[in-house]
């Protein structure tokens, strides 16, 4: 398989660094990034497999995507700081790429923390994904693939210009993150995106 190639520039990463001072419980990002997401109001999710604190936030965020307004579009990005992370980011974006994330996001994420599977590398993610019912060929086609290779280095983009210090971490309409760290917990992590996407609306409004 050719392997993605990128250079990063952070030797030490500390994955759950709080911020120094957050008063509104977000951190704006500037200069704000470009949204695919059109008319709609841009929710972004990044988030590590192997994450304790990702796996601690999945079923807040499956509450609230109960109760999504229909003017906001949710989309999940994968972290990714350091070399060790692609395959899970890999792994992400073969199943996007195969329509099942249903059958393989959760699951995978339970795998890890709650029966505490070793499944961090390619040979671990094929065997998982083959267990899930997905076909070994299509998996690697697609796994191995030019186009997860390129999502896989805009993600890592993207990661840098959010200037993210943490995950998981939600990015609100290219413009605002919120972390546990800024917002104090993760109910109250919810609170503070719906402020952020009512203050959105309003702004698209006037």
């Amino acid at each position: 398989m050719k392997k993605l190639i990128i250079s990063l520039t952070i030797s030490v990463f500390i994955v759950f660094t709080p911020y120094l001072y957050a008063a509104d419980g977000y951190v704006d990002i500037e200069p704000a990034q470009p949204t695919q997401t059109g008319d709609k109001i841009e929710v972004l999710e990044v988030f590590w497999y192997a994450c304790p604190h990702c796996y601690e936030f999945e079923p807040y965020l499956h509450d609230w995507l109960a109760n999504k307004p229909d003017d906001v579009e949710f989309r999940r990005m994968p972290g990714i700081f350091r070399k060790s992370w692609i395959p899970h980011a890999r792994a992400f974006f073969t199943a996007e790429k195969l329509g099942v994330l249903d059958t393989v996001h959760s699951p995978l994420f339970s795998a890890i923390h709650k029966h505490k599977k070793n499944i961090h590398d390619d040979s671990a993610i094929r065997k998982f994904f083959i267990k899930q019912g997905i076909d070994d060929d299509e998996f690697k086609k697609v796994y191995q693939s030019e186009e997860t290779e390129t999502k896989v280095k805009q993600a890592y983009i993207m990661g840098q210009r959010y200037k993210i210090t943490g995950v998981p971490a939600v990015i609100v309409n290219g413009k605002y993150m919120v972390t546990g760290s800024t917002a104090g917990s993760f109910s109250n992590l919810l609170k503070i995106v719906n402020q952020l996407v009512d203050k959105e609306r309003a702004s698209a409004a006037n």
